[in-house]
């Protein structure tokens, strides 16, 4: 029971709206306590005490305690989100932080695969073991550089729930394609499929999973619309326009969505 009468227990009658917290280890005139070890260890314990608070503060997934040495920037990468993000969120005009100050992060949780970063790894190791490529791998990490830090968590394959969104512009390898081919089917050009893909040479394996860039465009049919004046308007092929399509005849149904 407390005793309002002593007076250590108005230490935070002054802090105002400030949350304050007082932990009780024992007592110097105590004939009780240790005299000896509270006198030689009293900043340890305290030290101890903050940084119990602290990560139990931190263990919120959106909510940010800040440390010496943090920038927003820093924090954003941390948390696989952006700098603007989290100002707007926290209500914050400049980019100047005070440690010990609370940040509320973007809630940004997806279910699916995650593999945790070691000592040694790297963006192209883990790409690769994964059969995916690196500009995948930062996309869906929302990551602008190749950095990585043991412990980070990334994201390799969305649920399937979530992965709507993105199935439109990948392409898995199977059996017998080549990227002549891929492209071919997507409209697209070999150096593009490459150049998406971070891919040096021509060689795939099976399983593979590829960007496809889409640099293309949909086009809605109209009325007395035909493919070959579709083709001529878009500077393209019949031929081009039913592979890539997936068309087995000429006939065309009004709103149809072509891809070219």
């Amino acid at each position: 029971m407390v005793n309002p009468n002593n007076d250590y227990y108005f230490m935070q009658r002054n802090t105002g709206d400030t949350e304050s917290i007082t932990i009780e280890y024992g007592f110097l005139d105590s004939t009780k306590d240790d005299v000896s070890q509270l006198k030689n260890n009293w900043q340890k314990y305290a030290e101890a005490a903050v940084q119990g608070i602290l990560n139990y503060i931190n263990s919120s997934d959106d909510l940010y305690v800040v440390k010496p040495g943090d920038t927003l920037y820093n924090i954003a990468i941390k948390y696989n989100t952006t700098v603007n993000d989290i100002k707007r969120l926290n209500n914050l005009v400049s980019d100047e932080l005070t440690i010990g100050q609370k940040l509320k992060l973007p809630v940004t949780k997806v279910e699916g695969e995650y593999y945790i970063v070691k000592s040694g790894d790297t963006l192209y190791s883990i790409a690769m073991n994964n059969m995916m490529t690196i500009l995948e791998l930062k996309r869906l990490n929302n990551l602008t550089s190749n950095d990585l830090y043991v412990g980070q968590k990334l994201l390799l394959r969305p649920s399937n729930n979530s992965t709507n969104s993105s199935s439109d512009n990948t392409y898995i390898a199977k059996v017998g394609d080549t990227l002549y081919s891929i492209a071919k089917k997507y409209g697209i050009s070999v150096d593009e499929l490459k150049l998406a893909n971070n891919i040096t040479n021509n060689l795939l394996s099976v399983g593979q999973r590829l960007i496809i860039p889409t640099s293309k465009k949909i086009y809605i049919v109209k009325p007395g619309d035909t493919l070959y004046q579709i083709a001529n308007l878009n500077n393209t092929t019949v031929q081009s326009l039913k592979e890539l399509n997936n068309l087995t005849s000429d006939i065309l149904t009004i709103g149809q969505e072509l891809i070219i």
